[in-house]
């Protein structure tokens, strides 16, 4: 093996801390294995070298999606690569990479941090950190499916920075409470123990409250794609901050999509949902997909005054008129069942389609969503009831 004149530990140090600014945890140790490793295998080829190093610096399994797409940005120049393994090797066959999905805002930023021609030769992807106040408000107003890359990155970190709903109802259990209505004769006889019997300090319960579980139903058709995959950032963000949240993406069928959603790296959960959907961009089977969530999923997820965000445009494919009966079924079974709808960002819209006047009267809510204002709107609401909301029943006597 040739001596690389530590050209090869310069490259594999400056890889290392690209992973650590993206989010890897990559300390000294990892980096000297990861040498010593590549000494050791005599590593000849792009695949070699790969495996190599992802089996030095990847611990976790969410973080191989990050390394992947660091590793091929890092070593992305033809050629590069081949030179350095050449240091190594006499011989160092190039492998073409197979097609792996766009990488995530984090990733370049880490690998291109510091980097002055890097950074021109992205400047169209990059996001102004120093925004005015007039840009700011530009960007809260504008609506998800005009914006630019740059501008759609800078709406995701700010739904990530949104005060989440912090809204309490009370439950059945008890739980000590210091003015309940109910004597805790447990906790009171062990606290008179204490002072001989001689003072008997009276112990209460009362009700215990709790964040209501929140479901969401997500249209997943062509005329909602963008909105949706902007909405699932926020559902993201509120998945992991509370608990019994549950999610579930409808087009031509029902999917549920939870448990990817709860993945800790946005880019992974979002990633993991798009595998799991088979029809994204399809058509919209409404009532289909409500008959299959009453059927299966209704018992399961709306218990304990759950509140439902039904976001759709209400454009109806089903022929048949199922539709009125399942929306009514949900209704009843949910505490609040609130309707998000993009097509309220038009002055000028009525309900003129089918599915969107059979809908209506079974919401106790009717809300635009096309922008980060009407989302933090959202917000709001959930955590103090309903404030700013149209009333569908009194929306739709005006328009019939």
């Amino acid at each position: 093996m040739k001596n690389p004149d530590g050209r090869l530990a310069e490259n594999i140090l400056y890889f290392a801390r690209a992973l650590r600014a993206a989010g890897i945890p990559v300390g000294p140790g990892a980096v000297l294995d990861a040498l010593s490793a590549v000494v050791a295998a005599k590593v000849g080829t792009r695949e070699d070298f790969y495996w190599t190093l992802h089996a030095m610096f990847v611990k976790r399994r969410e973080h191989s999606v990050l390394f992947d797409q660091a590793f091929r940005i890092f070593f992305r120049k033809r050629g590069y690569l081949d030179r350095l393994l050449a240091m190594m090797s006499a011989e160092a066959p190039s492998l073409v990479p197979p097609a792996k999905p766009e990488a995530s805002q984090r990733v370049l930023d880490a690998l291109f941090s510091g980097n002055q021609q890097a950074q021109r030769e992205r400047q169209e992807m990059e996001i102004d950190a120093r925004m005015t106040v007039s840009d700011r408000e530009v960007l809260e107003k504008k609506d998800f499916a005009q914006m630019t890359a740059a501008e759609a990155a800078a709406a995701k970190d700010a739904i990530k920075r949104l005060i989440l709903p912090f809204d309490q109802v009370l439950t059945r259990r008890l739980t000590p409470h210091p003015h309940g209505h109910i004597v805790d004769m447990r906790r009171t006889l062990r606290a008179s123990m204490k002072a001989g019997g001689a003072i008997i300090d009276l112990k209460y319960l009362g009700r215990r409250m709790r964040p209501p579980p929140i479901v969401a139903l997500l249209d997943i058709s062509g005329s909602m794609s963008q909105y949706t995959r902007m909405f699932l950032h926020f559902l993201h963000a509120l998945t992991a901050s509370r608990k019994h949240v549950a999610t579930f993406l409808f087009g031509t069928r029902l999917t549920n999509v939870t448990r990817a959603l709860a993945e800790r790296d946005p880019d992974e959960a979002l990633a993991a949902c798009s595998a799991n959907v088979l029809d994204w961009s399809g058509g919209t089977r409404i009532a289909t997909s409500l008959q299959t969530f009453n059927k299966q999923w209704s018992r399961r997820v709306l218990t304990q005054g759950a509140v439902v965000l039904l976001f759709s445009d209400g454009l109806e494919r089903d022929p048949d008129d199922r539709l009125g009966f399942e929306i009514d079924r949900l209704h009843r079974s949910c505490r609040r069942l609130i309707w998000l709808n993009p097509l309220l960002r038009f002055d000028g819209f009525e309900a003129k389609a089918r599915g969107i006047k059979v809908m209506l009267p079974h919401v106790d809510e009717f809300r635009p969503i096309h922008n980060l204002d009407s989302m933090r709107s959202l917000c709001r609401a959930l955590s103090a009831g309903a404030s700013g909301a149209i009333d569908p029943k009194a929306w739709l006597s005006r328009v019939a």
